[in-house]
């Protein structure tokens, strides 16, 4: 096995993720099955009961890990599919240590930090690198490992030891380090490269050194500022790489393959070959992300809009799905609280901006959450898009929300509610699912990759185009059955159900009451990639920007609507054409529903 280690000095937040996702990308591309582990420092187990404020967005795998965001990353800049088992955390090793302490694995000997958690640090790291991540089932060639927070702090200091003895252990041909590094430009455009400096020194204080030094900055970095970091680094100048902000992510991965990274990792690595990485697909995908300018509005309705991040799934699916609809997103995001009409009085621009922001939307999203705070602004906006025939896509909550609201205003159940927020309401059209743990937090959510049953010619079926679907879920509450006829009667319509067919999972309305009225028990912001929009929000940016047509029912790949823009060519002129040849000779995939197919055909 060979191994790419990626980590991070100066501040957090810098792009160690998108680095290390960017550099599994090119070795994929050049032909290796690629895998990747994500250490964090924290204690927690897992962050299944991190607040998003904390720690952004929690990711949930298919097998029902929920776990740090970049993984998100991982999956979807390398198409693979992870386990819990390659999020490692402090909480995680140190529960594994003491559980075989109290079983007396240890054979009565003083446990200690070196070398009881340490081991037990590289023997997660080799058990989990073999495991399979591709449809293929076959076992990856490298394993990139990004290690959290930045080199000196506290909490990073084990895993530093674990990884600086891990290396000694597999021989430095078989493992390459990566240290990425902040070099921030003064107000009077000088690029400083003193804090890289001092992050090379914490990491050589640890016994390690690195291969390549990524210099995360604002411009491009200079030559001369590369020799002084190589000089006082003793990293060569070529392996000192620039790594500016661009236009947007999906060219970061080229921007490393002209700084000739794959050549140099694979060197690093002892693997004998010629790297030459297609990546027709991802220039293409970075051209329209670019090139595309007419804007479409979609405004996100919740309760985390003061940190991005706790989103971030949410808002690069919707991006995606919009550029293949030939659109650029323009989100907005409005805290549901401020929608509510007690603000008016108390708050009242905060109450007129949030409603404005509403009212220019072309297309509403309630995403996921937990907890009282807002319900009733998103009630409002779930009505507000109902009754003005705005395209709108409901979210776990989202989905439930759009229950509570058309129990309420259609069905004529004016104190309709979910016993989450109401225990004690007369018509709790929600309800807790009763198999779940009402004490234990952490993992006890209906989570994971499960089967959800499409009816035939409904919506549902019209974006995926199946009548059985995979999705991933996270959420303790569902519709209650017991409302289900009402609902229904009333002229809601529940297209999607478990395989049993008791649980309710996808709703909507029929075209002649709304353009789109979506909802979704699961997260289809999980199995979005860039290229494989999911078919949720492919449908919500078509119908926001206008292009959904129901006359095409039922789903099929050879409908038009849901193609990207590339099978568009029969239209365009030669000169339209020719940036695009070169992706359509390498057949880039494109994306009807969740079907592929060859461009080229």
């Amino acid at each position: 096995m060979k191994y790419v280690v990626v980590s991070g000095g100066v501040v957090s937040g810098m792009g160690k993720g998108i680095t290390a996702s960017s550099i599994g990308t090119l070795l994929k591309c050049c032909g290796l099955s690629v895998t990747s582990i994500k250490i964090d420092p924290y204690l927690n187990i897992d962050a299944g009961t991190m607040s998003p404020y904390e720690h952004g967005e929690v990711y949930v795998l298919e097998d029902g890990g929920e776990v740090d965001l970049d993984l998100g990353n991982y999956e979807r800049f390398m198409n693979i599919r992870l386990t819990k088992d390659h999020n490692i955390t402090t909480g995680k090793v140190y529960e594994q240590v003491l559980t075989k302490e109290r079983k007396g694995k240890y054979l009565g000997k003083t446990v200690q930090i070196i070398p009881h958690v340490t081991d037990c640090i590289q023997e997660w790291i080799e058990r989990v690198a073999d495991m399979p991540v591709e449809k293929s089932g076959k076992s990856p060639d490298v394993c990139v490992i990004e290690l959290g927070g930045t080199v000196g702090d506290i909490e990073s200091s084990i895993f530093l030891e674990a990884l600086r003895q891990f290396s000694f252990k597999c021989g430095r041909d078989n493992l390459c380090h990566v240290h990425v590094s902040l070099v921030p430009v003064m107000g009077s455009g000088e690029k400083k490269t003193k804090p890289t400096q001092h992050s090379i020194i914490n990491l050589r204080a640890s016994g390690l050194m690195p291969d390549l030094l990524v210099c995360r900055c604002e411009e491009e970095v200079e030559d001369a500022i590369k020799s002084k970091i190589s000089m006082f680094s003793m990293v060569p100048y070529s392996n000192v790489i620039s790594v500016h902000n661009v236009s947007n992510i999906y060219r970061v991965p080229s921007m490393l393959l002209e700084q000739n990274v794959p050549s140099i990792i694979l060197n690093c690595l002892r693997i004998n070959r010629t790297p030459q990485p297609d990546m027709a697909s991802w220039n293409l995908l970075s051209d329209l992300t670019d090139k595309t300018s007419e804007e479409v509005i979609i405004t996100i309705v919740g309760k985390y809009t003061g940190l991005e991040d706790s989103y971030i799934s949410l808002s690069k699916g919707i991006k995606i799905a919009c550029i293949y609809s030939q659109r650029k997103a323009v989100i907005e995001y409005v805290e549901s609280s401020n929608l509510e009409r007690h603000m008016k009085n108390k708050h009242c621009d905060l109450y007129e901006n949030a409603w404005a922001s509403l009212k220019r939307a072309n297309g509403i999203l309630i995403p996921g959450g937990f907890g009282i705070r807002g319900i009733e602004g998103k009630v409002l906006a779930a009505q507000y898009a109902r009754e003005n025939k705005i395209p709108f896509l409901g979210i776990c909550l989202g989905m439930q929300i759009m229950v509570m609201e058309y129990a309420r205003n259609i069905c004529g159940l004016p104190k309709a509610n979910s016993s989450e927020f109401d225990e004690e309401t007369k018509h709790p059209v929600v309800m807790f699912m009763p198999e779940i743990d009402q004490v234990k937090m952490g993992g006890t959510m209906r989570l994971g990759a499960r089967i959800c049953k499409v009816q035939k010619n409904s919506l549902a079926y019209y974006l995926y185009n199946k009548t059985k679907i995979t999705e991933r879920h996270r959420h303790r509450y569902e519709v209650n059955p017991s409302y289900i006829k009402q609902l229904e009667e009333a002229g809601l319509i529940f297209s999607g159900k478990d395989e049993k067919g008791e649980r309710m999972e996808i709703t909507e309305l029929p075209e002649s009451m709304h353009p789109f009225y979506f909802g979704c028990q699961f997260h289809p912001e999980f199995t979005s990639r860039p290229h494989r929009p999911s078919p949720c929000f492919i449908g919500l940016a078509r119908a926001s920007s206008e292009q959904l047509d129901w006359s095409k029912l039922p789903g099929s790949p050879a409908n038009s609507q849901l193609l990207t823009p590339v099978n568009k060519i029969k239209s365009m002129t030669k000169a339209e054409i020719s940036p695009l040849r070169l992706a359509c000779e390498n057949k880039v995939q494109g994306v009807a529903g969740n079907q592929t197919f060859p461009v080229q055909e």
